[in-house]
Protein backbone atom coordinates (compact mmCIF):
# COMPACT_ATOMS: atom_id res chain seq x y z
CA UNK A 1 0.00 0.00 0.00
CA UNK A 2 1.46 3.58 -0.54
CA UNK A 3 1.30 6.37 1.86
CA UNK A 4 3.18 9.20 0.05
CA UNK A 5 2.74 10.87 -3.47
CA UNK A 6 5.30 13.32 -4.63
CA UNK A 7 4.61 15.21 -7.71
CA UNK A 8 6.12 17.16 -9.63
CA UNK A 9 4.22 20.44 -11.07
CA UNK A 10 4.93 21.52 -14.61
CA UNK A 11 4.34 19.46 -17.39
CA UNK A 12 2.92 16.57 -14.62
CA UNK A 13 0.44 17.99 -11.67
CA UNK A 14 -0.99 21.07 -14.31
CA UNK A 15 -1.83 20.33 -18.60
CA UNK A 16 -0.38 22.54 -21.04
CA UNK A 17 -2.95 25.38 -20.19
CA UNK A 18 -1.30 25.59 -16.32
CA UNK A 19 -4.03 23.94 -14.61
CA UNK A 20 -4.97 21.02 -12.73
CA UNK A 21 -7.94 19.67 -13.87
CA UNK A 22 -10.61 18.46 -11.93
CA UNK A 23 -10.71 15.10 -12.09
CA UNK A 24 -6.77 15.08 -10.92
CA UNK A 25 -7.97 17.59 -7.99
CA UNK A 26 -9.97 14.74 -7.02
CA UNK A 27 -8.32 12.06 -7.44
CA UNK A 28 -6.09 13.72 -5.24
CA UNK A 29 -8.60 14.75 -2.54
CA UNK A 30 -9.64 11.56 -2.03
CA UNK A 31 -6.35 10.14 -1.93
CA UNK A 32 -5.64 12.35 0.98
CA UNK A 33 -8.80 11.70 2.60
CA UNK A 34 -7.69 7.85 2.73
CA UNK A 35 -5.00 9.19 4.63
CA UNK A 36 -2.40 9.22 1.81
CA UNK A 37 0.08 12.60 1.93
CA UNK A 38 0.31 14.22 -0.97
CA UNK A 39 3.07 16.65 -1.91
CA UNK A 40 4.74 18.59 -4.33
CA UNK A 41 8.61 18.23 -5.65
CA UNK A 42 9.16 21.00 -7.88
CA UNK A 43 12.02 23.42 -9.29
CA UNK A 44 10.11 26.21 -8.75
CA UNK A 45 10.50 28.81 -5.92
CA UNK A 46 8.76 27.74 -2.16
CA UNK A 47 6.35 30.77 -2.91
CA UNK A 48 5.27 29.49 -6.57
CA UNK A 49 4.50 25.73 -5.21
CA UNK A 50 2.59 27.47 -2.67
CA UNK A 51 0.14 28.93 -4.51
CA UNK A 52 -0.97 25.05 -6.41
CA UNK A 53 -0.72 23.60 -2.82
CA UNK A 54 -3.40 26.17 -1.30
CA UNK A 55 -5.09 24.93 -4.74
CA UNK A 56 -5.41 21.20 -3.68
CA UNK A 57 -5.60 21.78 -0.04
CA UNK A 58 -1.92 20.46 0.87
CA UNK A 59 -0.84 21.33 4.21
CA UNK A 60 2.02 19.74 4.60
CA UNK A 61 6.01 20.24 3.37
CA UNK A 62 6.28 20.82 -0.07
CA UNK A 63 10.23 20.33 -2.05
CA UNK A 64 10.38 23.02 -3.74
CA UNK A 65 14.23 24.37 -5.73
CA UNK A 66 14.65 20.82 -7.28
CA UNK A 67 14.98 19.70 -3.93
CA UNK A 68 17.65 22.07 -1.94
CA UNK A 69 14.14 23.07 0.26
CA UNK A 70 11.64 21.72 2.15
CA UNK A 71 9.32 23.76 4.02
CA UNK A 72 6.30 23.48 6.00
CA UNK A 73 3.18 24.98 4.58
CA UNK A 74 1.57 25.22 7.90
CA UNK A 75 4.50 27.27 9.59
CA UNK A 76 7.04 28.11 7.10
CA UNK A 77 9.46 26.11 8.93
CA UNK A 78 12.34 24.60 7.65
CA UNK A 79 13.29 21.36 7.42
CA UNK A 80 15.29 20.60 5.05
CA UNK A 81 17.99 23.26 3.03
CA UNK A 82 21.07 23.14 0.68
CA UNK A 83 22.60 26.28 -0.92
CA UNK A 84 25.26 26.64 -3.38
CA UNK A 85 28.48 26.35 -2.10
CA UNK A 86 29.72 30.09 -2.28
CA UNK A 87 32.99 29.60 -4.22
CA UNK A 88 31.18 27.75 -6.93
CA UNK A 89 28.38 29.99 -6.85
CA UNK A 90 31.40 32.70 -7.48
CA UNK A 91 32.61 30.46 -10.11
CA UNK A 92 29.25 30.19 -12.08
CA UNK A 93 28.57 34.28 -11.81
CA UNK A 94 32.05 34.92 -13.75
CA UNK A 95 31.38 32.15 -15.91
CA UNK A 96 27.95 33.47 -16.82
CA UNK A 97 29.47 37.38 -17.03
CA UNK A 98 31.83 35.98 -19.49
CA UNK A 99 29.85 34.33 -21.70
CA UNK A 100 27.09 36.70 -21.83
CA UNK A 101 24.61 34.27 -20.10
CA UNK A 102 21.35 35.06 -18.35
CA UNK A 103 21.61 33.62 -15.02
CA UNK A 104 18.76 33.73 -12.22
CA UNK A 105 19.60 33.26 -8.21
CA UNK A 106 17.40 32.66 -5.47
CA UNK A 107 17.64 34.63 -2.35
CA UNK A 108 15.32 34.19 0.61
CA UNK A 109 12.95 33.19 -2.28
CA UNK A 110 13.31 36.17 -4.06
CA UNK A 111 14.11 35.72 -7.62
CA UNK A 112 17.28 38.27 -8.76
CA UNK A 113 18.31 39.02 -11.98
CA UNK A 114 20.76 41.92 -13.82
CA UNK A 115 18.74 43.05 -16.13
CA UNK A 116 15.07 42.52 -17.05
CA UNK A 117 15.04 41.22 -20.43
CA UNK A 118 13.05 38.54 -22.40
CA UNK A 119 14.63 35.68 -20.84
CA UNK A 120 13.54 37.11 -17.16
CA UNK A 121 9.62 38.27 -18.03
CA UNK A 122 8.28 34.84 -19.77
CA UNK A 123 10.25 32.68 -16.46
CA UNK A 124 8.05 35.25 -14.18
CA UNK A 125 5.32 34.74 -16.08
CA UNK A 126 5.77 30.87 -16.07
CA UNK A 127 6.05 30.80 -12.52
CA UNK A 128 3.92 33.68 -11.64
CA UNK A 129 6.14 34.97 -9.60
CA UNK A 130 7.95 38.38 -9.86
CA UNK A 131 11.50 39.11 -10.12
CA UNK A 132 13.90 41.36 -9.05
CA UNK A 133 16.42 43.55 -10.98
CA UNK A 134 20.23 43.70 -9.10
CA UNK A 135 22.27 45.67 -11.23
CA UNK A 136 25.01 44.98 -9.02
CA UNK A 137 24.58 41.37 -9.72
CA UNK A 138 28.08 40.04 -8.81
CA UNK A 139 27.63 41.08 -5.52
CA UNK A 140 24.76 38.13 -4.79
CA UNK A 141 27.38 35.37 -5.61
CA UNK A 142 28.71 35.46 -2.16
CA UNK A 143 24.55 35.05 -0.90
CA UNK A 144 23.96 31.79 -0.07
CA UNK A 145 21.25 30.72 -3.34
CA UNK A 146 19.16 27.49 -2.94
CA UNK A 147 19.39 27.39 -6.77
CA UNK A 148 21.08 29.44 -9.93
CA UNK A 149 19.49 28.75 -12.84
CA UNK A 150 20.43 29.51 -16.76
CA UNK A 151 17.90 29.77 -19.44
CA UNK A 152 19.19 29.68 -22.88
CA UNK A 153 18.80 27.56 -26.21
CA UNK A 154 18.73 23.84 -25.42
CA UNK A 155 22.03 22.70 -27.26
CA UNK A 156 23.70 25.83 -26.00
CA UNK A 157 22.52 24.99 -22.24
CA UNK A 158 24.14 21.11 -23.06
CA UNK A 159 27.54 22.60 -23.85
CA UNK A 160 27.69 24.81 -20.83
CA UNK A 161 26.49 21.63 -18.72
CA UNK A 162 29.32 19.77 -20.31
CA UNK A 163 32.12 22.63 -20.03
CA UNK A 164 30.73 23.29 -16.08
CA UNK A 165 30.33 19.82 -14.41
CA UNK A 166 34.27 19.19 -15.06
CA UNK A 167 35.24 21.81 -12.62
CA UNK A 168 33.07 21.71 -10.42
CA UNK A 169 32.96 17.81 -10.28
CA UNK A 170 31.09 16.57 -7.47
CA UNK A 171 30.28 20.11 -5.38
CA UNK A 172 26.92 20.56 -7.31
CA UNK A 173 24.01 18.85 -9.16
CA UNK A 174 23.30 20.39 -12.60
CA UNK A 175 20.29 19.18 -14.16
CA UNK A 176 17.39 20.16 -16.22
CA UNK A 177 14.00 20.86 -15.57
CA UNK A 178 12.86 21.95 -19.15
CA UNK A 179 14.99 21.66 -22.07
CA UNK A 180 16.12 25.86 -22.34
CA UNK A 181 16.33 26.03 -18.20
CA UNK A 182 19.83 24.63 -16.71
CA UNK A 183 20.13 24.43 -12.92
CA UNK A 184 22.39 24.44 -10.39
CA UNK A 185 22.09 23.07 -7.00
CA UNK A 186 24.23 21.61 -3.79
CA UNK A 187 24.90 18.32 -4.33
CA UNK A 188 22.58 17.22 -1.69
CA UNK A 189 19.60 19.77 -3.29
CA UNK A 190 17.88 16.96 -5.70
CA UNK A 191 14.40 15.36 -5.27
CA UNK A 192 15.54 12.39 -4.54
CA UNK A 193 17.76 13.69 -1.32
CA UNK A 194 14.57 15.86 -0.28
CA UNK A 195 12.28 12.95 -0.84
CA UNK A 196 13.79 10.33 0.97
CA UNK A 197 14.42 13.01 4.08
CA UNK A 198 10.48 13.76 3.92
CA UNK A 199 9.50 10.14 3.63
CA UNK A 200 11.73 9.51 6.50
CA UNK A 201 10.16 12.97 8.23
CA UNK A 202 6.46 11.33 7.73
CA UNK A 203 7.92 7.60 9.33
CA UNK A 204 7.17 6.50 5.70
CA UNK A 205 9.12 3.42 3.76
CA UNK A 206 10.39 4.83 0.69
CA UNK A 207 9.09 1.40 -0.69
CA UNK A 208 5.44 2.84 0.44
CA UNK A 209 5.96 6.79 -1.64
CA UNK A 210 5.03 7.27 -5.46
CA UNK A 211 6.98 9.66 -7.15
CA UNK A 212 5.71 10.79 -10.58
CA UNK A 213 7.58 13.70 -12.77
CA UNK A 214 8.28 14.19 -16.93
CA UNK A 215 11.82 15.84 -16.95
CA UNK A 216 15.48 15.32 -16.39
CA UNK A 217 15.55 17.09 -13.37
CA UNK A 218 13.11 13.81 -11.41
CA UNK A 219 15.12 11.05 -12.30
CA UNK A 220 16.73 11.04 -8.83
CA UNK A 221 13.10 11.06 -6.80
CA UNK A 222 11.69 8.46 -9.28
CA UNK A 223 15.14 6.56 -8.53
CA UNK A 224 14.70 6.42 -4.63
CA UNK A 225 10.87 5.71 -4.35
CA UNK A 226 8.90 2.62 -4.45
CA UNK A 227 7.33 3.47 -7.41
CA UNK A 228 8.81 5.74 -9.94
CA UNK A 229 6.05 7.00 -12.86
CA UNK A 230 7.23 9.08 -15.78
CA UNK A 231 4.30 10.90 -17.64
CA UNK A 232 3.22 10.18 -21.17
CA UNK A 233 5.03 13.47 -22.05
CA UNK A 234 7.89 12.91 -20.33
CA UNK A 235 11.80 12.74 -21.79
CA UNK A 236 12.78 9.26 -22.64
CA UNK A 237 15.54 9.11 -20.04
CA UNK A 238 13.02 9.50 -17.58
CA UNK A 239 10.50 6.65 -19.43
CA UNK A 240 13.66 4.60 -19.55
CA UNK A 241 14.14 4.24 -15.77
CA UNK A 242 10.69 4.93 -14.90
CA UNK A 243 8.86 1.61 -13.13
CA UNK A 244 5.53 2.89 -14.72
CA UNK A 245 4.33 5.38 -17.89
CA UNK A 246 0.99 6.95 -17.42
CA UNK A 247 -1.06 9.61 -19.68
CA UNK A 248 -0.02 12.67 -20.35
CA UNK A 249 -0.07 15.62 -18.33
CA UNK A 250 -3.25 16.51 -20.71
CA UNK A 251 -4.91 13.32 -20.43
CA UNK A 252 -5.08 13.45 -16.85
CA UNK A 253 -2.06 10.95 -16.11
CA UNK A 254 -1.87 11.97 -12.83
CA UNK A 255 -5.64 10.77 -11.70
CA UNK A 256 -4.85 7.68 -14.08
CA UNK A 257 -2.04 6.82 -11.35
CA UNK A 258 -3.81 7.68 -7.98
CA UNK A 259 -6.56 5.73 -9.20
CA UNK A 260 -4.92 2.71 -10.50
CA UNK A 261 -2.13 2.30 -7.54
CA UNK A 262 -3.79 4.43 -4.54
CA UNK A 263 -7.85 4.24 -4.93
CA UNK A 264 -7.81 0.63 -6.34
CA UNK A 265 -5.70 -0.59 -3.03
CA UNK A 266 -6.35 1.11 -0.38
Amino acid sequence: MYKMLAIDIDDTLINDEKQVTPGTAQALAEAMARGVTVTLATGRMYASATQLASQLGLNVPLISYQGALVKNTLDGQVLYERAVPSKVARRIFEYCEQNGLHLQTYLDDVLYVKESNQKARDYAALSNIPFTVYPDFAELADKPSLKLLIIDDPQKLDEVAAELRAPLGGDVHITKSKPHFLEIMHVEGTKGHALTYLAEHFGVKLSEVIAIGDSWNDREMLEVAGLGVAMGNAVESLKEIADYVTYSNNDDGIKHVVEKFVLETV
